[in-house]
């Protein structure tokens, strides 16, 4: 079994590697070290979570009350999306599923044929985080089967480099060694290639057997040493461009982040307890840097807390995210945009299989062939839910907008929109991001109606699905009617800004 790891690089890839192995090996004699530079800065713009960071913060045995105060985090129920269709729509992508189960079909089949019938409501109210979130109301799930606060979920929306030093202190308190100092080079062993050590500035010597690459886009071994090489998916997903900035408070703090779309790209908004997360993505094909950052700055709610940085990016991969025995996580490993908040959740998945498939010194090719299986499906997946948002669209003001519309799409998405357009139904994968419900959250927020319904919707009278498609709606309405106002649930759990609402 390897003993010595060696992660290169801190920020969130880096700390949540080191927290993440120093607690789920514990007692198995590894030792981990992390080298960092303080001169080297990190991305450190993404702020918005998935729930799947819920489970890893249990994992480690969190208290997520803590973790909120010392995060100035937030609820986040979903992402909002604005002028994705067409410019005036309005929807939220949310963490729960519409509807309930009312006979044999799935409940938006019920919907389809209640909308045919012009009868149906909005989609979005039959639920729970949709109409919890757009009333700034949130409560926490329940166990509870006859509650419609039982089938959602939620995640956060906090400061990442807090969240960076909060796991740093955790690492570190359990065993994780920091090493101070900028690596120069890598030592490669001649037969096998393996990376043996790397040089600090300083002539410091750090060996190991296995080594994390949490260096960022530079990739230092991951590219730089071993040659890897990447996979450009710039065609399919042409933003490479972002403006960020934060500003002061000046609108609702509410348990959604925003994503509006521009001529060029998209704006998002994350609200935190201290601040409001800003950022313009875009593609330089379709409008320059300078108009890029006027239309971030003009549509600011606050007064900007500190100059807007500028980055780099083109969406891809590596094309093995395991290579020798290193192992890329996070930005080293490719980057997809954050139009879905799937940073940190690509860095928890890239996590999850080291450890599943932690290996011995030689790090066996089967092991390495299995990872990279299991991180390129789920890149390729979610970069399929990422161009569904752009080539959904009936929106021809901008030749992005028509561009992305009539390119050629990867068979796996075109397969997917077809079937869904045929008859409404939606891609179930065994394992993967996104599940059916995200799926249909965007089919339907952006206007893609099936030509059919399931036919076993035709068994219920209309009256009856009349009936119980209101009752989801009026039911749903009623619980979050009942539910705490979001800051002041977020004041429970220490925040220290705001009148309770």
């Amino acid at each position: 079994m390897v003993r010595d790891i060696v992660i290169v690089g801190g920020g969130t890839a880096g700390w949540m590697t080191a927290a993440a192995l120093v607690r789920r090996l514990a007692g198995t004699g590894i030792s981990v070290t992390l080298v960092e530079s303080a001169e080297i800065g990190t991305v450190g713009v993404g702020e918005a979570t998935l729930p799947q960071i819920r489970y890893f913060n249990e994992m480690l045995g969190i208290d997520e009350a803590e973790l909120m105060a010392r995060t100035s985090a937030t609820i986040k129920l979903g992402i909002e999306f604005r002028d994705w269709g067409r410019i005036g729509d309005r929807y939220i992508h949310p963490f729960g599923a519409h509807g309930e189960r009312i006979g044999p079909a799935d409940f938006h089949h019920y919907w389809l044929k209640e909308q045919a019938a012009g009868t149906a409501q909005p989609f979005g109210r039959y639920c729970y985080p949709i109409v919890s979130a757009w009333n700034d109301r949130f409560e926490l799930p329940r166990e509870d089967p006859a509650s419609p606060l039982t089938h959602f979920s939620y995640a956060f929306q906090f400061d990442a480099s807090l969240y960076g030093a909060f796991l740093a202190d955790y690492a570190q308190k359990r065993g994780a060694k920091r090493v101070e100092g900028k690596i120069v080079s890598a030592d490669l062993d001649g037969e096998s290639g393996f990376v043996r050590s790397v040089t600090l500035e300083s002539g410091t010597q750090i060996a190991g057997e296995l080594f994390v690459d949490c260096s960022g886009f530079r990739g230092l071994l991951i590219e730089e040493q071993l040659e890897t090489g990447f996979e450009d998916w710039s065609d399919w997903l042409p933003c490479n461009r972002a403006w960020a900035v934060p500003c002061a408070i000046g609108g609702e703090v509410g348990p959604y982040t925003r994503s509006t779309a521009r001529t060029g790209g998209w704006q998002w908004r994350i609200p935190l307890q201290h601040r409001i997360g800003n950022g313009h993505v875009y593609c330089d094909r379709y409008v320059s840097d300078g108009d890029a950052l006027d239309q971030l700055m003009t549509s600011l709610e606050g007064e900007p807390l500190a100059d807007p940085r500028k980055l780099f990016f083109v969406a891809g991969k590596r094309r093995r995210l395991w290579n020798r025995n290193c192992i890329a996580i996070g930005l080293s490993g490719g980057f997809l945009e954050p139009l879905e908040s799937t940073s940190i959740d690509l860095i928890q998945s890239g996590i999850e299989n080291l450890v599943a498939l932690f290996p011995e010194a030689d790090c066996a090719a089967a092991d390495r062939d299995e990872y990279n299986r299991l991180m390129d499906l789920e890149f390729e997946r979610i970069r399929d839910f990422l161009m569904l948002h752009y080539v959904a669209t009936q929106r021809d003001d901008a030749p992005l907008w028509r561009d992305m519309r009539n390119m050629t799409w990867p068979d796996s998405l075109a397969e997917k929109i077809e079937t869904f357009r045929h008859r409404g139904a939606v891609p179930n994968y065994a394992s993967g991001l996104f599940q059916p419900p995200s799926w249909l959250a965007v089919f339907i927020g952006q206007n893609i109606v099936p030509e059919a319904w399931d036919p076993r919707v035709d068994r219920m009278a209309d009256e009856e699905r009349s009936a119980h498609l209101e009752r989801v709606r009026t039911t749903i309405a009623d619980a979050v009617e009942r539910s705490s106002g979001h800051l002041a649930f977020i004041k429970s759990y220490g925040a220290t800004f705001g009148d309770a609402a």
